[in-house]
């Protein structure tokens, strides 16, 4: 459904949100294991995370990655994924046309606009405190 760079940016967002929880900030080595991505890759997308505010970075001895305490509570998924993914997710066709509409409607448009329409209340709704406290008590996983 999202992107790989997307499944990550939110795994990652998780993670250093628990992290920023307890006070501590973490590096691109530590982010990458955690959440099962190429070391690279990871780089890139805590670039676009940093560039969105949604993620903050600093350099230097004792730097790394964090959220901040405020930031946690307000974040709310659906930055995560417009950042990396755009809106096409929740706006677009559910088979990719191009033109998809009320009055031009794909086969699958109305049991998919309903979809859309759960998945978008949900993106907006759910914030990053909320995901990061599940994954802190245990009632979530970032990996297996």
């Amino acid at each position: 459904m999202f992107s790989k760079a997307c499944e990550y940016a939110i795994r990652a967002s998780i993670f250093i949100a628990t992290k920023s929880s307890q006070g501590i900030r973490v590096g691109i080595k530590d982010v990458a294991k955690e959440i099962d991505s190429p070391e690279p890759f990871t780089a890139k997308i805590m670039q676009i995370l940093t560039k969105n505010g949604i993620i903050d970075s600093a350099k230097g001895v004792g730097g790394g990655f964090e959220v901040s305490t405020r930031a946690i509570k307000s974040i709310k998924l659906i930055q995560i994924v417009d950042a990396v993914d755009g809106d096409s997710i929740y706006m677009g066709c559910g088979i990719g046309l191009k033109e998809c509409s009320e009055t031009h409607p794909c086969p699958v448009h109305n049991e998919f606009k309903v979809i859309r329409g759960l998945l978008l209340d949900m993106l907006t709704n759910t914030t990053l405190e909320e995901l990061a406290l599940g994954v802190k008590s245990g009632d979530f996983f970032l990996k297996r």
